[in-house]
């Protein structure tokens, strides 16, 4: 079996690497390989990919590569993690916005469709490529936000073959265990909404309803990303939220602490990155692995103590980061899909969280909008959990971001300007014609290397 990262020179190859590496047998796998179309960042962080996965498993083959057609030839899974104009273009997304007192997240904010326009067509040429080269029932996940738009877009296409996936529900399901000292799979949710805008009604310790008691526990709001959020906002909505929540329930906080720290997250990304990138470019990867996880340890660290602490104000507990390539895999960045997969091969029904149709799953909503939602999975089939009764307060922000969400895929797809105003008008952090007109205007022009035939 032939697994497939495209974007596999990115700073979080390594953890790919690890999670394919310790399950590759487990699931079949005899060949790995990953492609970026940069060959800087392939040479660096590809080869400690590289190196990784010859620690973990000797005998396993693994390539990188920069040919496209060559990674994807003959594979039965591929996992899609792009960044089309790197940190710098995200940047521009970001400052524009904030430019104009609007929030600038690349997800959630209005610079998603700034980036949904560089990721969507560069994306849709990977989905050609594995019509035309993949196994015949190839699966497609897809990490590259923003992952609602783009998962939107992708199945309005026709690549059903795709799906989105992110590790935030999952993790934050995962926090909920520490706190219980249990294993990670004696906590279970259901969780309804969309990417980066999802709601927990229901979360359960080995079948037991914890949710009145875990929204109580103080802990909840110190040792998880729900210390992002009051407890009184929390006791009001009644269930879990997902983090990037905040943006919407304290947009105006957000956008206030981001013009004071005068730097965006973007910024906070590109200079880890780039001093990352320069320290371990001038170090042997091949002979001298420990001193570069090292390397690696020190500037992932600043990365992972920064999320999100300049748009809330509230720091991660701050601890040294170790990345321990032989501690066994906690099924984060790539735990999604290595769960779909495991599913599929034994047949036996699980339980995972996935950007899949809604088909009936959310009261109010479309069959095809694309939700972000627990599904039962059996022999590869997906069944979204009905969402009886979701509440009133969520379901209104769900709709509106979902209504977003459509226009925006209709906007990619006939590259219409009027559409791509529509999409952002009705955005509730945006919520203006004349705010969202403007952005579109500057967003072409910052994307022009990337918008033609817009009209």
């Amino acid at each position: 079996m032939k697994i497939t990262v495209i974007g596999g020179g990115g700073v979080r190859s390594m953890f790919l690497a690890k999670s394919l590496a310790q399950s590759s047998d487990e699931l079949g796998f005899d060949q790995i390989v990953f492609m970026d179309n940069d060959p800087k960042k392939l040479n660096v962080f590809g080869k400690m990919a590289a190196r990784l996965v010859r620690e973990l498993h000797p005998g396993l083959q693994f390539s990188l590569t920069s040919d496209p057609v060559e990674a994807i030839r003959d594979a039965d899974y591929i996992i899609t993690t792009i960044r089309v104009g790197e940190d710098e273009m995200r940047i521009r997304d970001e400052k524009i916005a904030l430019q104009k007192d609007l929030l600038g997240q690349e997800t959630t904010g209005a610079a998603g469709f700034s980036f949904a326009m560089r990721s969507v067509p560069a994306l849709v040429e990977y989905c050609e490529l594995a019509k035309k080269y993949a196994a015949k029932d190839v699966k497609i996940f897809n990490f590259t936000n923003p992952a609602g738009v783009v998962s939107q877009t992708l199945r309005d296409m026709g690549y059903d073959f795709t799906f989105g996936i992110c590790d935030a529900p999952s993790s934050l399901l995962h926090s909920f265990a520490k706190l219980y000292g249990v294993e990670q799979d004696a906590v279970t949710g259901d969780c309804y909404g969309l990417n980066h805008l999802s709601f927990f009604e229901s979360v359960k310790l080995n079948g037991r309803e914890i949710m009145p008691e875990l929204l109580q526990n103080e802990k909840l709001y110190t040792d998880t990303d729900m210390r992002f959020f009051q407890k009184d906002l929390v006791e009001h909505m009644g269930c879990i939220l997902n983090e990037y929540l905040y943006y919407f329930f304290y947009r105006e906080q957000a956008i206030h602490n981001i013009q004071n720290a005068h730097v965006t997250r973007g910024e906070v990304i590109r200079d880890v990155n780039r001093h990352m990138m320069e320290e371990l470019s001038h170090m042997d990867i091949e002979n001298d692995f420990q001193n570069c996880l090292k390397v690696f340890d020190k500037w992932y660290g600043k990365r992972e103590d920064a999320y999100m602490s300049n748009e809330t104000g509230i720091s991660r507990a701050k601890k040294p980061y170790h990345f321990d390539i032989h501690e066994k895999d906690a099924g984060g960045y790539a735990g999604v899909a290595l769960k779909y997969i495991r599913a599929k091969n034994s047949g036996k029904k699980s339980e995972m969280i996935l950007c899949v149709p809604n088909e009936g799953a959310i009261p109010g909503l479309l069959d095809t909008d694309v939700v972000e939602v627990t599904c039962t999975l059996e022999n590869g089939v997906y069944k979204p959990h009905p969402i009886a009764h979701p509440g009133q307060l969520q379901m209104e922000l769900i709709r509106r971001v979902k209504m977003y969400e459509r226009l925006a895929s209709e906007a990619l797809r006939t590259k219409s300007i009027a559409k791509a105003v529509d999409c952002l008008m009705v955005h509730p952090l945006v919520n203006s014609y004349s705010l969202a007109k403007q952005l579109v205007e500057e967003y072409l022009e910052s994307n022009r290397e990337y918008t033609k035939g817009w009209h």
